[in-house]
Parts: C-alpha cells; sequence; structure tokens
C-alpha cells in the first residue's frame, strides 16, 4: 500500500527539481529567449503542489485521520504550503524571481522529509489519543501554512541584505551623480535628452542590450563626435545606469515580495496560536500552560508583530526590516523544529517521542 506513496513521494521530489532549474536559468540568464522558463517553473511548481497534495490526501485516507500526526507528514506539508504561498505571492506581483529562492526551499524540506529521515518516521501510523481532536486540522493547518508563509518572507529578506549595496541606500540623482562621479562634463541636450527618457521608474527598468546601447551611439554621432572621449564615458554610463536599475528594480521587489509573504503569515500565526489555547482548554483545562513550543510561538508572534508595526508606522523598510526579518527567520525554526530537538513538552506527541 505504500508504492502509491513512494511514486507521488518522488514525483513531487522531481517536480521541484525541475521548478528550480527553471527558475535559476531564468534569473542567471536574463534574456527574452528564455522568458518561457519562469512558465516552465511555475508549471513545475504546480505539478509538485498536486503530488504532494495527493500523497497527504492518499496516506489520510489510508491511516483513516488527517495526515499531520508525525514529522515527516509535518514536513511534507510544510513543502506543499511553500509552494501554494509561492503560487499566491509570484501572482501578486507577477514576478519570476520568487521562484529562484522559494523553489529551492520547498525542494530541500522536500528532500529531507523523504531521504533523510528515517523509515519508522515515514511510517504509516494510527493517531495517538492526545491528537484524536476535530481541533487537529484547524491548529496543525494553520500553523504550519504560517510558517511557510514567515520563512518565505524571510528567506527573501536574507537574498535582499546579500545583494544589498551602500550606494542603493538613499534616493539619489541618478544622471547627476553618474556623471560627476565619472567626471563627464556637462553634455548637450540632445544626450540629456535621451537619459531623461531613459531614467524611468525602477518598476519598469529596460534590459541593458548591445543594439540599445548602439543605437544610442549611431543617433548621436553627430553630437558625440566632437569628444571621443567623452563618447566612450557616456556609453558606459548609460550601461552602467541600466545595470544599477535592474539591481534596484530587484531589490524593491524582493522587500515588497517579503512583506507581503510575512503580511500572509502573521494573520495566520495569530489564528494557530489561537485555535491552539482553545485547543489546550479543551484537552488539558487550560489556555496557556507556557510550554516549550508556547512560549517560542510567542516569541514568534512579538518578532513578526514589531516587525509589521515598525514597517507601517516608522516606515522601515530596506535593511533594517530585512535584518528583523533575518532574525525572525531563526525564531521560526526554532519555534517549529528546535523545541521538538532540545526540549520536552506537550507537542512533542508524534514528533520525537
Amino acid at each position: 500500500m505504500e508504492n502509491p506513496a513512494n511514486f507521488l513521494s518522488n514525483c513531487s521530489f522531481l517536480f521541484l527539481f525541475f521548478s528550480m532549474s527553471f527558475y535559476w536559468v531564468r534569473a542567471f540568464f536574463n534574456i527574452s529567449i528564455f522568458s518561457l522558463f519562469s512558465r516552465f517553473g511555475k508549471w513545475s511548481i504546480i505539478g509538485a503542489n498536486l503530488a504532494m497534495l495527493f500523497l497527504l490526501i492518499y496516506r489520510g485516507f489510508y491511516e483513516n485521520h488527517f495526515p499531520l500526526s508525525n514529522l515527516y507528514e509535518a514536513l511534507i506539508f510544510l513543502s506543499w504550503s511553500f509552494t501554494v504561498i509561492h503560487l499566491i505571492v509570484e501572482n501578486l506581483l507577477t514576478d519570476f524571481i520568487v521562484g529562484a529562492i522559494t523553489a529551492p526551499t520547498a525542494l530541500f524540506i522536500n528532500a529531507f522529509a523523504s531521504f533523510e529521515l528515517p523509515e519508522s518516521f515515514q511510517k504509516f501510523t494510527p493517531l495517538i489519543p492526545a491528537l484524536k481532536s476535530n481541533w487537529l486540522m484547524m491548529h496543525v493547518t494553520v500553523m504550519l501554512l504560517s510558517y511557510a508563509a514567515l520563512i518565505c518572507g524571510c528567506i527573501l529578506s536574507i537574498a535582499f541584505l546579500f545583494l544589498f549595496e551602500k550606494k542603493f541606500e538613499k534616493s539619489i540623482d541618478i544622471s547627476n551623480s553618474i556623471f560627476k562621479k565619472n567626471h563627464v562634463e556637462p553634455l548637450d541636450p540632445l544626450v540629456e535628452k535621451i537619459f531623461k527618457i531613459t531614467q524611468k521608474s525602477i518598476l519598469n527598468p529596460p534590459t541593458p542590450t548591445k543594439e540599445l546601447i548602439q543605437n544610442i551611439k549611431k543617433q548621436n554621432s553627430s553630437q558625440l563626435h566632437k569628444n571621443n572621449s567623452n563618447d566612450s564615458k557616456v556609453v558606459n554610463i548609460m550601461k552602467n545606469y541600466f545595470l544599477e536599475n535592474r539591481k534596484m528594480y530587484l531589490l524593491n521587489n524582493l522587500d515588497q515580495l517579503s512583506f507581503r509573504a510575512i503580511g500572509i503569515g502573521f494573520p495566520l500565526l495569530t489564528i494557530g496560536i489561537l485555535s491552539g489555547s482553545i485547543w489546550a482548554n479543551e484537552a488539558w483545562g487550560s489556555y496557556w500552560s507556557w510550554d516549550p513550543k508556547e512560549t517560542w510561538s510567542l516569541i514568534t508572534w512579538l518578532i513578526f508583530a514589531i516587525y509589521l508595526h515598525l514597517r507601517l508606522t516608522q516606515k522601515w523598510n530596506g535593511v533594517k526590516s530585512a535584518i528583523l526579518a533575518t532574525c525572525g527567520f531563526f525564531v521560526v525554526w526554532i519555534c517549529f523544529l528546535g523545541v521538538n530537538f532540545l526540549a520536552q513538552g506537550l507537542h512533542s506527541y508524534g514528533w520525537f517521542s
């Protein structure tokens, strides 16, 4: 009976691997010939999503209970949740860059669950009495969805910090600063007009191509012929400007995507904690007992509450919010797995017990 489960597990791994490959090729070779790769990546993500969904449904029917009773099922559900969050966030901003970051994360979680966990953790097991409650589906599902959204947002913030450079910290007059830095004399009106036309919003940056640079040189050859040294400098400046503009566009998207993902995860985390406290009162007679998992879930909630508060009221964005989200990344993983490794508590049922 486990053969269909193994088949679906292998399919989900392959789909995620293909998705990661497609998105990485699209990200590293950002030219029109590879534009279809982002679609292939999205279709692969959808395939992985369906494979993991059918895997969980199959295990649920076979075990005759909701399939979130052990670590293997929790990790598969977390990987599935990553694909859901990916599709939501990508559709919000229609940007392929999120796939280059979320696909390998979902693949890593899926591979760890399928190939690294002992077989005893992957076997079909009956539900223990402590988990036989209607709250299992509500509480655990929402909590894992919140973890997926928060981790996704944090990883995007880490990518932001990795790519960030000091020169992007403040908005500047790009044309003036770049020309002054390169010691180019004030240009004639025609070149200034061309530069102003190209200096568009960072949300729609032009792609630097050889054809574009050659066209600029051809259109202004009569004007720039008077100063050959200035000519070469202008071309290099324009090329550098386009490259920097694209990087600013990427950083802006990473910052916004991170904020959107955390904005999805925080209310889910809140609902998960509230539903868990109600379940705890029914099961143990207390809404809150300061169990290690409860304590760390509260710490996680406070970290991201501070993040959203500072982001919305104090206009924290960019580096400051990314650093705070990076701290939240480690807190989420401690809450999700760390307390089960390092501490004994009521939430160890079916995980490491």
